[in-house]
Order: C-alpha cells, then structure tokens, then sequence
C-alpha cells in the first residue's frame, strides 16, 4: 500500500504535469491504474490536498478540474513567491514576495507562461548578472497584465519599470498591483500610444506568437545593446520561427524552457 504522503505527491506531479485539465475522475483512473490502489484511496488524498489549498476545483463549461491552487502563497521560482495581496506570509531570507491583487487581468502565477517568464528573469539578473550596474535601469513589459513581470524584474534589481497594455483592466490593475507591492513611484503602466521610444535595459513580453513574431522591430529598435528579453507565450512548435527571427539579426538565445505545452525564451541583445 502507498503511503498518504507519497499518494499526495503523486496526484500533485500528476495535475502540475498535465498538459491538459484533469477531472477528479480522470485523476481517479490515472493513479488507480498506475498505482493498483483503490480510487477512494486516492480521492480520500486529493480531498486532503484541496483542504489544504495544494489544489483547488475550478469549473469551466460546466465541468469541474483539479488545479493548482493559487489562494495560497506559491514559490514560481528558485526566490519568487507570489500570494494574494491580503494573505500574511513570514519570507525566508531569499525570498522575494508579491502581492498580487485577485483580479481578471492575466498573470497570477498560475499559467506556465508566467512562471517561465519569472524564471527567466531570474535567470537573467540573479544567475547570469546580466546587468552588472542597475544604476537607471529600467524594464519593458509590454502585454503587462498585472504588471507581475515589470514586478518582478524590478524587485530582482531594475531601477524603474514601464508596463504597457491595451486592455483598461490591465492598466488598472497593474497600477494597483504596483502600489501594494511598494512600487508606485517606480512602474509606470502605460498605454502603447503612451510608452516612451527609448532604449531599454530589460524587455519582456509574455504575448502569443503573431505578436511576438510582429513585435521583432520594436523590441530590437528598444532594446540597449547587451540587455536581455524574455519572451514567452509560445508553443513549442513555433519556437523554432521566434528564434529564426531575433537570432538572425541582433540578438542570441541563451535558455529555452518549456512546460504544459508551453515555451519561453531568454535572448540578448549582441
């Protein structure tokens, strides 16, 4: 017999590692043909995970999945935690915690895209360093959502953040998400007709291909020479195009990641 804790874990590996949303049947038939337990075993370890808050259901088109819970505080990467912006949580030494407000605006941690992208900045500016003076640095996040991205890099070190988006929720949003988190003064959300022609030292865009693919003139024309880009938002099948366009010209692909179906890349500018 499996033990509880090692069921949980299974079931945890099983729902993060989907590459498609997962029913508490299918999860059920999954693990108890895997596993040779029986299904009330496993649906008795997946009511534990969602009391708590390790999962939690979610209902689309009248049907009920199993997901990640994210009402709780979740680590995204090796010092990212994101939680909701009313949850109390004691940070280790290491962390970097934001708050994100619950809203409708894209980027709460949930979708790997964003995850990728938080990684990647990481990478970029913890790992590789490669910014060695942030002294007037400023990020780029262009699509921004809830303005995670443009956080994120600027909690990591970049001086002053300009996040830019079409949608007024968005904006709205990310100025909200900017305050809580201590950087009124510091991001600024813009719409696109506002956002300064400048160089910048760090640009992100977590978009869908066409937009990325279109965005390769403004983002080469913006970006200071050695400064990195995340991009993110793209399937797998289409990373080899991305590449093909900014590698040709101006820029090199230094990591590539990909999760659910999913990839993003970090470049920077030659």
């Amino acid at each position: 017999m499996i033990e509880k804790e090692s069921l949980k874990q299974k079931i945890l590996e099983l729902v993060l590692n989907s590459d498609r949303k997962l029913s508490q049947p299918a999860i059920e038939n999954i693990l108890s043909s895997q596993l040779n337990i029986k299904r009330k075993e496993i649906r008795k370890a997946l009511v534990g995970l969602i009391s708590e808050r390790e999962l939690e259901y979610t209902y689309i088109f009248g049907t009920s999945y199993v997901e990640k819970s994210f009402n709780r505080p979740v680590k995204i990467s090796s010092s990212v935690i994101v939680k909701p912006y009313n949850m109390s949580y004691t940070p280790g030494n290491a962390d970097i915690v934001i708050d994100i407000f619950p809203g409708v605006s894209f980027g709460s941690g949930e979708h790997p895209t964003t995850r990728m992208s938080v990684q990647g900045i990481e990478y970029a500016l913890k790992n590789q360093r490669l910014i060695s003076d942030f002294h007037n640095s400023t990020v780029l996040d262009i699509g921004t959502g809830s303005g995670i991205l443009a956080i994120t890099a600027v909690k990591l070190g970049i001086q002053n953040g300009i996040g830019v988006d079409t949608d007024p929720c968005s904006i709205s949003e990310a100025k909200k998400n900017a305050q809580i988190n201590g950087l009124k003064n510091r991001i600024r959300i813009l719409k696109p007709s506002e956002q300064p022609d400048a160089a910048f030292s760090f640009i992100t865009a977590n978009l869908r291909f066409p937009d990325i693919m279109n965005l390769f003139p403004v983002i080469s024309k913006n970006t200071k020479t050695g400064a990195p880009v995340v991009l993110s938002g793209i399937r797998p099948e289409e990373m080899n195009a991305v590449i093909d366009r900014y590698t040709k010209d101006n820029f090199t692909c230094l990591l590539k990641s990909e999760e659910k179906n999913w990839s993003c890349m970090v470049l920077q500018k030659s």
